[in-house]
């Protein structure tokens, strides 16, 4: 049964490999084979997918090459990067299937063909190419743009650029260029409506945008006004209430009843002699009595709920862009017991509750912290999902 279900498992991915093949997807075929191979290219089973990355390997070189004559024959620059990328890939190719060869073809008694052509002079040229295009393109993107999203455009250009062909040109200093045009900065304010004073080391930690682990390109937060940044939007985080509830301490007495096991006794016979087991043993038997416990249950509780809202606000027009609800509730709980009668009566869960002891409630502003870093858990999720429309 093993042995059939690792046939089926190798004709199914030969098969799958032959369907790409066939639907044209040459290079799925051909990662599919390569991964294979790379497990154990002598493999007899493996013999099918030798033949397979062969002509998968020669129909994708022969589209790309087609495609890239195409493209250069058009003569239009705005087809540089799928000519440079285009490229890229004919060599990336080759530097994956290179290391497997020779691959040894059993029945046709030959090693699998690929041509194998050194392109890195049509890379280098074309990227070159590619780059001086694109840093025009950049260029006359910004000096013309008329929103954020000409700068984002172009920003998207250069770092293209930067990927491709560092230390091109001054690239980066016109990405940094780009982006401080490009980018939303917002003014972030917090609000306390409620009657409860915020702890300190709270709201630092509530505005620390950094402990967020965000990562926005084109949102800048700030918590501290700040010289030569023209604010988009404002964020207000205002709390509207915060209650928190009294101590409260319950007991719940509970009576526990259990037989156990209480000792042994011999085993008598109608002549008031114990009676022998087969061995001429003493029979004994055990003696079980009814014990109680008077078990008390004691729950220390208390809890704080924080009500707000984050709202965001456009400073261009004056219009609010969105307000998103923002709650959050802390408990506070501690059981412990005491017991009275016999110990034997209680269960294991009992007894550990029993090793307890009351415990000191926390103070209200020790509550509110304490349900801070539920806050800013939701705090980001808003800040996440919110998107602006930048003009």
């Amino acid at each position: 049964m093993g042995l059939l279900t690792i046939l089926l498992i190798g004709c199914s991915g030969v098969k799958r490999t032959q369907v790409a093949l066939n639907s044209g997807n040459y290079d799925q075929a051909i990662n599919n084979a390569i991964e294979k191979l790379r497990k154990d290219k002598d493999k007899r089973g493996n013999q099918e997918y030798i033949l397979i990355l062969e002509e998968a390997y020669a129909k994708a070189e022969k589209r790309d090459l087609s495609r890239i004559e195409f493209l250069v024959k058009d003569n239009n620059p705005a087809n540089l990067t799928e000519i440079y990328e285009t490229y890229s890939r004919l060599q990336e190719r080759q530097r994956q299937i290179k290391p497997l060869t020779p691959l040894y073809i059993r029945d046709e008694n030959r090693d699998a063909r690929f041509r194998f052509r050194d392109y890195s002079a049509e890379i280098i040229s074309f990227k070159n190419d590619l780059s001086d295009h694109l840093y025009e393109v950049a260029l006359e993107k910004m000096s013309s743009a008329r929103t954020k999203r000409d700068f984002r455009s172009a920003y998207e250009d250069l770092d293209y650029i930067n990927a491709i062909n560092p230390a091109f040109r001054d690239v980066p200093l016109q990405m940094d260029i780009a982006h401080q045009k490009g980018v939303d900065y917002v003014m972030v304010n917090l609000y306390n409506d409620s009657e409860t004073i915020l702890p300190k080391r709270l709201e630092q930690e509530l505005l620390n945008f950094n402990t967020y682990g965000l990562n926005e390109l084109w949102t800048i937060y700030h918590t501290e006004p700040q010289q030569g940044h023209p604010y988009d939007y404002e964020m207000e985080i205002a709390f509207t209430q915060i209650l928190v509830s009294p101590e409260q301490v319950k007991e719940t007495q509970i009576i526990r009843e259990k037989t156990v096991k209480d000792g042994w006794r011999y085993e008598y016979d109608r002549n008031g002699n114990v009676k022998k087991d087969s061995l001429g043993n003493d029979i004994k038997v055990d003696k079980f009595t009814d014990v109680t416990c008077v078990f008390r249950e004691v729950r220390q509780f208390k809890a704080v709920q924080v009500q707000g809202a984050i709202t965001y606000l456009d400073l261009n027009t004056q219009q609010k862009l969105g307000s998103y609800p923002l709650s959050s509730e802390f408990i506070f709980e501690h059981i412990y017991a005491t017991e009275d009668g016999d110990l034997r009566a209680l269960s294991l869960d009992d007894r550990r509750l029993l090793e307890l002891g009351p415990v000191t409630f926390p103070s209200d502003e020790q509550m509110v912290y304490d349900a801070g870093e539920d806050i800013k858990a939701r705090i980001k999720a808003i800040v996440t999902r919110q998107r602006f429309n930048t003009l």
